[in-house]
């Protein structure tokens, strides 16, 4: 397994990711998932990957973390060869994937179980997490007794809970009503400005990128291949109203342009 390299507690940590393809084989068709991928994502950063659907982007990010293997191409860590399985990371997907025969707060500290840490610490910090995301009092509830939103926000304290290094997040907010995934979002800016954590986020939604984002890295349709990288340069943490901005506008604008140029709009 790749740990990280020596970094100040609680810090985040740089991924590099140069010349990267990725091929499958599926029925015995090949399908280039990626061509020549290069990324520099910076310690703390929060970037997000923006693309249409089957461009690569949760495959990048299935690279980025280890879980897969690039065909071509090299991915770093804190400049260190990334060659199995990076473990200092928390990973978010689509759905939940809690265990409906846990309560929450069992489903948040599962990760410490796993590690074999101390469990008392951190029960402590799951009780935390989840107040930060105003599911305190609900810690022993199961599943079934939340909403969806609620759910997804106990999984990001789950993905938080071991202080990873790195955040993956693939299409967290997806499956959410408009006003849920308004309120995650908000979870998620405040809690990136609070831990400081490197976050990877996987989307498809424009504004959500350009509302979350340090850099938007857009990308073509698959064969996936950086398009364009737009660096967002708005105050953090940012409040909803932000979106009302000119400056947030004129970046959104931008990528649907570019979007339009390469046939994807």
């Amino acid at each position: 397994m790749t740990e990280a390299a020596a970094r100040p507690p609680g810090g985040g940590a740089s991924i590099s990711i140069s010349h990267v393809g990725m091929t499958y084989q599926r029925r015995g068709a090949r399908v280039d998932a990626l061509t020549d991928v290069s990324l520099d994502i910076a310690a703390g950063s929060f970037v997000s990957i923006l693309g249409p659907s089957g461009c690569g982007k949760s495959t990048l990010m299935m690279l980025a973390a280890g879980l897969y293997r690039p065909s071509s191409g090299e991915l770093r860590i804190d400049g260190k060869l990334l060659e199995d399985c990076f473990t200092d990371a928390g990973i978010v997907f689509q759905t939940d994937v809690l265990l409906p025969w846990l309560s929450i707060l069992d489903n948040v500290v599962m990760p410490a179980r796993i590690k074999r840490l101390d469990l008392e610490a951190a029960t402590k910090q799951g009780r935390a997490l989840l107040a930060q995301v105003g599911l305190g009092g609900f810690e022993a509830n199961y599943p079934s007794e939340l909403s969806g939103g609620m759910r997804q926000r106990a999984a990001i304290c789950r993905a938080l809970l071991c202080e990873p290094s790195v955040l993956f997040m693939d299409e967290p907010f997806g499956a959410l009503d408009a006003l849920t995934r308004e309120r995650m979002q908000a979870d998620i800016n405040r809690l990136w400005a609070e831990h400081r954590k490197t976050v990877l986020l996987i989307t498809h939604d424009i504004e959500e990128a350009v509302l979350l984002s340090d850099e938007v890295v857009v990308m073509s349709p698959r064969p996936g291949r950086i398009l364009r990288r737009f660096r967002v340069d708005l105050p953090q943490p940012r409040e909803p109203a932000i979106r009302r901005d000119p400056r947030f506008h004129g970046i959104v604008d931008d990528i649907r342009a570019l979007f339009r140029d390469a046939g994807v709009l």
